[in-house]
């Protein structure tokens, strides 16, 4: 019976999330908003479909565990070492700004100082699972807001584990025991140095036990038994199971096994993710917000306007840019799913009244809820974009090089310039690689390239050749006209996406022109052979033909490029050139290792 009830839990979940998150998503509301919705749906105060939303939530918080290692295998200690300040100062700074109005709020409300003490601190957490999943969909992960963000909500899950701890220290029934709290502190202490062993020196060596058995699901099984472990390990000794295992994956960021590790419990944490969402919108208790929608809903809009509007005050202390304020308090303002924990501890050891538990409970399961409502609001109504930023002026206006484009390509074009001593003049329109490389000392000009005003303000009549390496091969072009009609005479060096964007610039009498991948393939190529046993020598004599062959063929098709049926014919006719050739220089070769193996020399293409 059971056995039956949990599969067709399963099959509810599975079902709900399957049509609801598609839904969301469809109309651009988010995959989060999609999981709570159908959390709703199936939950004991809609459809009743399923039962038991706690014990559901409990598992599911596997899914936040499984996260943070996750994250914790993208940050190795030297990074994290150096995002310290970041960590307790921002993430001290956030909890204080945000939980002491809210435990003033609470006192105001008729709360004991203790009681209020635990609910504005609670509430002054925010939900790692939303704001990180919230953060990788819309990509801003890696942005200084990411990073920002990211460092406040890890401050949180460490602070959590002391919050947990002062709860019963805060119990109006009896006095605890010092004994009991120091027992509490080394347990924690305990488990933490344990942590550090296992994933430090003991987890290696058995991963690469694992890994020489070669078989796949054996490894998968040890990583989730790894993470798991960690986490029963912490919880035991009361400590988030979270931050247990973001301190696993931190210590094995470095190993040869973090990809194989994260590709192996990425599906794992994402369907427990979706299910922790589904158990917060389960977790809703709408037969309480009918009974007191006006006190609940004050207590949500209350609480997060106080949170919403203390973030957006410490923002630009924490570095956020004024564009993103409003964004980075949207982000984190509703109530984390650590606080249903601090809830519960509270209630056990008679800190919380009964009716502020389920009213406190109830605002931080809506607060989630309302989140991705509350960014799709600011996007609409308080998103601006960025303010124009006006084209550098140009400082060296007699640099013989000119670089429009200073990305991958454009990058490496330029540093070989500056090894030999020549500094060319670089114009970009990214402002954030603009910043970014004239903090490692380039010359980099904001401004388009294709503009003619810029360009003769950075010299181009003064310029012996024009590297062309933009991104895009329609700005590419339009930039080669303009030059092209102001600067008949200079040099032209120009990067082609593909074999349309080099027939363009071909077109416009542009001689040097580079296929930024064939090179590369090329040697790629080359050195497949060379492992398939052909000779070093014969590999790159192939890979040389191939080269004079296949740009002769372009050569030759450029005053057809028009016509595809031409073009086809070209193209066939030289590869059955080029199989004659490759054939004929095949055959010379084996008579020439013949006549060497008989005379006893050596074949000197062999070398």
């Amino acid at each position: 019976m059971n056995e039956h009830g949990l599969l067709g839990d399963a099959i509810v979940y599975l079902a709900a999330a399957v049509v609801c998150v598609p839904l969301a998503s469809r109309f651009k509301l988010g995959s989060v908003l999609g999981y709570l919705g159908a959390g709703c749906l199936i939950g004991p105060h809609a459809l009743r479909l399923v039962h038991d939303p706690a014990s559901t939530l409990h598992f599911a918080e596997i899914g936040v565990v499984l996260m943070l290692f996750v994250i914790g295998l993208e940050l190795d200690p030297k990074r994290l070492w150096a995002m310290r300040r970041a960590v307790f100062g921002g993430g001290a700074l956030q909890l204080a700004a945000c939980g002491v109005p809210l435990a003033l709020g609470a006192m105001a409300l008729g709360m004991s100082w203790q009681a209020a003490l635990i609910a504005g601190l609670a509430l002054g957490l925010s939900s790692t699972a939303v704001v990180m999943q919230t953060m990788r969909e819309r990509n801003i992960t890696p942005t200084p807001l990411g990073r920002a963000t990211f460092s406040i909500l890890l401050f949180q899950d460490i602070a959590a584990i002391p919050l947990v701890a002062i709860v019963p220290l805060l119990s109006v029934s009896g006095e605890p025991s010092e004994e009991g709290a120091w027992l509490g502190a080394a347990k924690a202490i305990g488990a933490i140095l344990a942590v550090f062993v296992i994933g430090r020196f003991l987890t290696r060596p058995i991963l690469r036990v694992v890994a020489k058995t070669g078989m796949r699901e054996v490894f998968t099984g040890f990583a989730l038994l790894l993470v798991l472990g960690i986490a029963a390990l912490m919880a035991s000794a009361g400590v988030s199971m979270a931050l247990g295992a973001f301190l696993a994956g931190v210590l094995l960021a470095g190993s040869e096994y973090r990809h194989a590790l994260e590709a192996d419990i990425e599906p794992f944490k994402g369907l427990l993710m979706g299910l922790f969402f589904i158990a917060v919108g389960m977790s809703v208790d709408f037969s309480l917000l009918a009974a007191r929608p006006l006190a609940v809903l004050g207590l949500v809009l209350a609480f997060q306007g106080i949170k919403g509007g203390a973030l957006r005050l410490i923002a630009k202390t924490l570095g956020v840019a004024a564009i993103e304020r409003w964004l980075f308090a949207a982000l984190l303002v509703q109530g984390g799913e650590f606080a249903f924990v601090v809830f519960g501890v509270a209630r056990s050891a008679q800190v919380l009244p009964g009716e502020w538990d389920g009213l406190l409970t109830l605002a931080v399961a809506l607060s989630m809820a309302l989140t991705p409502l509350l960014l799709i609001a600011h996007d609409r109504f308080l998103a601006r974009p960025a303010p124009a930023r006006e084209a550098d002026v140009v400082e060296d206006h007699e640099a013989p090089v000119i670089i429009a484009g200073f990305g991958r390509f454009g990058q490496i074009v330029g540093r070989l310039l500056l090894a030999h001593g020549l500094k060319p003049t670089v114009l970009d329109h990214d402002p954030d690689t603009i910043d970014l490389l004239r903090a490692f000392d380039f010359r980099v000009y904001y401004g388009d390239a294709t503009r003619l005003d810029l360009l003769e303000a950075a010299g181009l009549h003064h310029a012996k050749v024009l590297v062309v390496a933009i991104d895009d091969p329609d700005k590419s072009v339009a930039l080669v006209d303009v030059v092209r009609h102001a600067c008949p005479e200079l040099r032209i060096v120009a990067r082609a996406r593909n074999v349309g964007h080099w027939a363009a610039l071909r077109a416009r009498g542009v001689e040097l022109v580079e296929r930024e991948t064939f090179e590369s393939a090329l040697r790629a190529g080359r050195a497949t052979l060379t492992v398939l046993g052909v000779p070093p020598f014969e590999a790159r004599e192939l890979a040389d033909r191939f080269r004079r062959h296949t740009l002769e063929m372009l050569e030759e098709s450029l005053p057809h490029f028009g016509d595809v049926e031409r073009r086809r014919e070209i193209a066939r006719s030289a590869r059955r050139q080029l199989e004659e050739q490759i054939q004929k220089d095949q055959a010379a070769s084996r008579r020439r290792r013949e006549s060497a193996a008989w005379s006893g020399g050596r074949d000197p293409g062999d070398a």
